[in-house]
């Protein structure tokens, strides 16, 4: 529903039918689809996504010689009150389209039944070159497939710079900045504390993560992590990220900065990014200055993943998500997907041992517009940072060549440094001393992109120079880890404070 109508401000609300997720018989489906192809029995498989059966008809038919004729009464249906409208665009999960020639359907059907995967013959390839949809014995689409595969009509929308961009970047923050001990401590707690910096387990233990036992690392790691070859212990990490307080500031970099923090969270656990897919929310493309947000984001990730080669196998983009004229901020949301060779080697977030020293990489500027402390205070303005991808792709180079001597990474996003070291010390309750020097809030509380916190044993710590300076990326030790409380300077926050701030939040608002 979200792609084509937006809520009025006024009257009963819309409740999407958004169909949950079902891994189990997502994890099915793939399985017996691998068996499929392993035999060779389908000539062209096409999953239900966008659009639904309508779009994987047309495509597949589209995609070869012939035409195509479709029986909609054969279709399965959880439902059997719904329309031919509704069984042609409904996006039901879990889904695929697969043409087999006749020969081959017996061991076809063996292999679903073998599965417990729905399975019926909907329809046929024809000689013509027409996609013919029946219902009931009567014609209800009659097509070239082209038409609606490739050759639809395409929208010429509008295209306008809002006028608050220029405002917004203009806006001088006036935060308040903490100094004293008592001062440093009250602003982590109230970071730590808000919904978006709050711990999220109280959501993501909803599903059960460890099915099969492939599970390597999940939430509130950097990124996922499974294994996929129990012999080679060969593994694929995936990351999603976004920031629509920076894509509001400036779409473009928005885009790049949700690229570089998704490929630098996979780069942390010590897998090497490969590609990319993305999911792109926005208001109502009705809206030119909508439009210009969406423009500027495809702009800025077609832009990024040139600069860093990582391909885009898909996506998805979501439109008319506003209620009457307000829209939400643009939000791109970036998946990044890599490979690690062996599991066992993967650089956890955090540390479990005293005595081990912590380093900051990367540079602190003062980059507070469109932080988190600034939308606490409710100041949404200021320029948003630019992404320096080369750099990034140097600090990848390091946390890929440093997996043998790190023994915990954590990225730098939102929150900053002072939420990068609270996530840290929580996640193992083990301490840390640091001392930082300069201006405090901003060394805290900048959001300033490129930036990991490691940890490495002292006695790894000159290797570790070397390696650093070998690409070019600056570092810096800042503390040591041990003890059971976080010590920034002379400010001593408790752990089972930092705990009770953290953690308090998310289960209020929803129990």
């Amino acid at each position: 529903m979200l792609a084509s109508e937006t809520f009025g401000s006024t009257g009963p609300a819309k409740r999407p039918s958004v169909q949950v997720g079902d891994p189990f018989t997502e994890k099915v489906l793939i399985e017996c689809s691998l068996e499929i192809f392993a035999e060779d029995l389908v000539v062209g498989i096409q999953d239900l996504g966008g659009a639904g059966l309508s779009c994987a008809t047309s495509e597949l038919a589209s995609g070869g010689s012939g035409g195509m004729r479709v029986e909609l009464d054969t279709v399965p249906l959880r439902d059997p009150s719904l329309s031919p409208e509704e069984i042609l665009m409904s996006e039901s999960q879990e889904r695929m389209c697969a043409i087999v020639e006749p020969s081959k359907i017996a061991r076809f059907l063996e292999i679903c039944k073998k599965w417990d995967v729905t399975v019926n013959v909907i329809g046929e390839v024809t000689d013509g070159d027409r996609l013919i949809i029946t219902w009931h014995g009567e014609v209800i689409v009659d097509v070239p497939p082209r038409t609606v595969a490739h050759e639809g009509p395409v929208y010429n929308r509008p295209v306008a710079k809002p006028e608050y961009v220029d405002r917004m970047n203009a806006q001088v923050l006036d935060l308040p900045m903490p100094k004293s001990p008592a001062e440093v401590k009250a602003a982590i707690l109230k970071l730590i504390s808000t919904p978006n910096m709050a711990d999220k387990s109280w959501v993501t233990s909803q599903y059960d993560k460890y099915v099969q036992g492939n599970t390597i690392q999940s939430q509130p790691e950097d990124s996922g992590m499974i294994r996929i070859d129990e012999s080679t212990h060969l593994g694929v990490a995936i990351s999603t990220d976004a920031n629509a307080s920076w894509s509001y500031l400036n779409p473009y970099e928005g885009a790049k900065l949700a690229l570089a923090e998704a490929a630098r969270n996979i780069a942390t656990a010590g897998a090497k990014p490969l590609a990319v897919t993305n999911c792109l929310n926005f208001g109502s493309p009705e809206d030119s200055g909508v439009m210009w947000q969406f423009a500027e984001t495809v702009r800025g990730l077609a832009d990024g993943c040139l600069e860093m080669g990582l391909p885009v196998t898909g996506g998805n983009v979501s439109f008319y998500n506003q209620t009457g004229d307000v829209a939400i901020l643009p939000t791109p949301v970036i998946g990044v997907l890599g490979v690690i060779q062996d599991v066992r080697a993967r650089t956890p977030m955090s540390f479990k041992d005293a005595g081990l020293d912590l380093y900051l990489i990367g540079d602190t500027k003062n980059d507070l517009g469109g932080s988190e402390w600034a939308y606490m205070h409710g100041q949404r303005g200021g320029e948003a940072p630019i992404a320096d991808l080369q750099k990034e792709m140097r600090l990848i180079d390091l946390l890929l060549e440093g997996q043998s001597i790190f023994v915990a990474a954590h990225d730098l996003s939102q929150g900053g440094l002072a939420v990068t070291l609270a996530e840290m010390v929580l996640h193992n309750n083990i301490g840390a001393t640091l001392t930082l020097s300069g201006e405090l809030g901003i060394a805290l509380l900048s959001e300033s992109p490129g930036r990991v916190v490691v940890a490495v044993s002292p006695a790894d710590g000159a290797d570790f120079a070397v390696m650093a300076k070998v690409h070019d990326i600056s570092i810096a030790k800042i503390g040591s880890t041990g003890g059971d409380a976080l010590t920034i300077n002379d400010s001593v926050i408790p752990l089972n404070e930092l705990r009770a701030a953290h953690t308090q939040t998310i289960p209020k608002l929803f129990g």
